[in-house]
């Protein structure tokens, strides 16, 4: 089984190289502009609260932030966490990030009207236990968010994820008909938005199953 502390390392250690791929730091215009464009129809259209779970370098924050809403990250590796709080320092923007488990944020009793998540279930121990939580953290007719899919594995150039990554449960990602089975029973309604034909989303043409769902509570 895996364990948080080689997880923890796992992501510290691909923090400095994260921002490479094309998806990840959204450095290009087209890339960063498509992200934006896709954020923009998913969450609210007046400023909101979102809760931005395994938020990484806090690529995804920043687009959030920059759109006027009030954004909280959380990442379980420290250097992932202090790359989100630097980025959108440097761009001028606000944003509260905490170290903590994504799968169970530790927000206390806040309550968001959206949280987003992308490419994160894959890895977690109980994504049906996290599901719940991230539910429970929603305002009545809050937003969930996810971005994911069903790929090879980590997506860090072939790098082996933790040893017994091939336990958990979604390893290699996750369909859309399955997610939407998890999430059905947590919400009130629930719709899933293709994005493997979207090159500008990833850097290039993908040939994998890649997906939004997005879910009301």
């Amino acid at each position: 089984m895996t364990n948080s502390a080689a997880i923890t390392a796992y992501w510290d250690a691909a923090a400095d190289a994260f921002d490479e791929a094309p998806d990840h730091g959204l450095t290009t215009t087209h890339t960063r502009a498509a992200w934006a464009s896709r954020l923009a129809s998913w969450l609210p259209a007046t400023p909101a609260s979102v809760l931005d779970v395994g938020c990484g370098t806090g690529s995804l924050s920043w687009l959030v932030a920059e759109a006027g809403h009030q954004v909280t990250g959380v990442d379980l590796a420290p250097k992932m966490v202090e790359q989100a709080q630097g980025k959108l320092r440097a761009a001028g923007l606000e944003g509260r990030f905490l170290i903590g488990d994504a799968a169970d944020p530790p927000t206390g009793d806040e309550r968001y009207d959206a949280l987003l998540s992308r490419h994160l279930v894959w890895t977690l121990p109980d994504p049906q236990a996290a599901l719940h939580q991230w539910t429970a953290r929603l305002r009545p007719d809050g937003l969930l968010i996810l971005v994911e899919g069903r790929w090879r594995e980590a997506g860090q150039s072939g790098v082996p994820y933790v040893a017994g990554a091939e336990t958990l449960p979604w390893h290699g990602g996750v369909t859309a008909e399955e997610l939407t089975a998890a999430v059905r029973p947590l919400v009130t309604d629930v719709r899933v938005e293709a994005l493997s034909d979207d090159p500008d989303l990833w850097g290039g043409p993908v040939a994998d199953e890649r997906y939004a769902l997005i879910a009301r509570v």
